[in-house]
């Protein structure tokens, strides 16, 4: 029987879960993606040779055909513009996109997130029917593609069908631009199970659920759904978007009498696969119960300051221990380093203080923040991504060491750098799932991938 190929990349300083270590040789299967061993204080060698090699980070939330309109709802529509105006410019790209354009936009917003550093992402999908709000023949069409896309550029995924039934908290009817979304849990579990089957590799992709959000669906078919996906996977991970808006919290109080996150922890046990993105408008009650939960907060500060939905209040969550990851969302910005710039930075303007981030034990920001949200995606997601560690995903970015932001930097003073240090990029090469996927700065496949992009948005606007 042949022997699966090994590869090594020796790292002159690499950031292993446990520390910084210096002259750090990877092996890893190119076939099945996979860490094999790390060796420490090892000799110059190896099949490659960086200066400085970190893990890649997971994105934990996506909608991954909004990159197309990206920038486009940067227009005032009245005094009162916010997350509610915005989505009827989202609506108007939905009418319009068909599941070619969701493949090729899909590609195009992956290639990029590899070449930013996010290695793995989570897809919160719910652009499930045609235009129309009917059904496609194969059900999985729209899912199928973007797990396509994801395969076609070398990102991990997690693909999260998203539970979207109705109209309001109220079961109000959905719009005419909301079918395309509809979506109850036995039309979840038949997406979920497509997408299972056409996976390559499995051991480093997988799907999860995802409720839209309270408004967006009722409490039986959240309970349906929820214990449909525990009985199948008891570890899957569960996502919603919760909290986001100060109307969302204000209509959820006058149908139920509670708030989003008082009312789902009265109902279902949350727990460590639970990611509640957004949370921006929660009490300091919540603050304590989502931490001592173990759920996630799901923080997305570039798409949350351009809809204007408020400051998640990241130092009081940080304080009770809460576990956090970041995504792009609307991907307005598709930075790693923008995410958590302006997670700090936007505590640091409301409580006029600097380095708020910084953990117990570690004065830097930029490492604690780092750490923080490789950890936290990484649980968001279920994948064992987030870590240069044996049996982990080979997900490796390699920093440009010659870049005179790194210049005499080494240990956390790199990643104070990486985020806060001007805007350079600075991954120069992209290890994922054992293969390079980015080399100086581009992605290997980019002039396809850029083609058609370009001829679906062409077609689109």
């Amino acid at each position: 029987m042949p022997v699966a190929p090994i590869k090594t990349l020796f790292a002159e300083q690499a950031l292993l879960p446990d520390r910084w270590a210096r002259d750090v040789l990877i092996h890893y299967g190119p076939v099945d993606g996979r860490i094999i061993k790390i060796e420490r204080d090892a000799k110059t060698g190896g099949d490659d040779h960086a200066g400085i090699v970190v893990p890649g980070m997971p994105n934990l939330h996506s909608h991954a055909f909004q990159r197309a309109m990206a920038g486009l709802a940067e227009r005032a529509g009245g005094k009162d513009d916010s997350f509610w105006t915005w989505r009827q410019t989202m609506y108007g790209l939905v009418s319009r996109v068909g599941p070619g354009d969701i493949e090729a936009i899909a590609g195009q917003l992956y290639a990029e997130m590899l070449c930013q550093g996010y290695t793995s992402v989570a897809e919160f999908h719910y652009l499930h029917n045609r235009p129309d709000g009917g059904r496609y023949g194969n059900p999985a069409e729209t899912a199928l593609r973007v797990a396509r896309a994801a395969e076609a550029a070398g990102i991990a995924i997690t693909l999260l069908p998203v539970l979207y039934s109705q109209g309001g908290f109220n079961g109000e009817s959905l719009s005419p631009a909301q079918e395309r979304f509809r979506g109850d849990p036995a039309f979840l579990e038949e997406v979920a199970a497509a997408v299972e089957r056409s996976f390559v590799d499995r051991s480093f992709n997988r799907t999860g659920l995802a409720i839209h959000s309270l408004r967006a669906a009722g409490e039986r078919e959240i309970r349906e759904a929820v214990v449909g996906q525990r009985t199948r996977d008891a570890t899957a991970p569960i996502h919603i978007h919760i909290s986001e808006q100060v109307r969302e919290v204000t209509e959820c109080y006058g149908w139920s009498g509670k708030t989003p996150v008082e009312w789902l922890y009265e109902h279902f046990p949350v727990d460590e696969n639970w990611c509640l993105v957004h949370a921006t408008n929660i009490t300091r009650g919540e603050i304590d119960r989502i931490a001592a939960s173990g759920a996630i907060a799901g923080l997305c500060p570039t798409t949350e300051a351009n809809l204007g939905d408020g400051l998640f209040p990241f130092r009081d969550y940080m304080t009770q221990g809460g576990n956090f990851g970041i995504g792009s969302d609307s991907h307005v910005s598709v930075s790693p380093v923008e995410e958590l710039r302006w997670l700090e930075y936007g505590q640091r303007m409301v409580l006029r203080r600097r380095n708020i981030a910084a953990a117990p034990g570690n004065p830097s920001v930029g490492g604690s923040l780092w750490r923080a949200a490789l950890a936290g995606g990484a649980r968001a997601l279920g994948l064992k991504v987030g870590a240069i560690e044996k049996d982990h995903r080979a997900d490796l970015l390699v920093l440009d060491h010659e870049n005179l932001v790194l210049e005499g930097r080494a240990g956390d003073d790199i990643l104070d750098s990486l985020v806060f240090a001007g805007n350079t990029p600075l991954v120069k090469r992209v290890l994922a799932g054992g293969r390079w996927v980015v080399e100086d700065g581009r992605h290997v496949r980019a002039d396809v991938i850029e083609d058609n992009y370009r001829n679906a948005v062409r077609e689109l606007f």
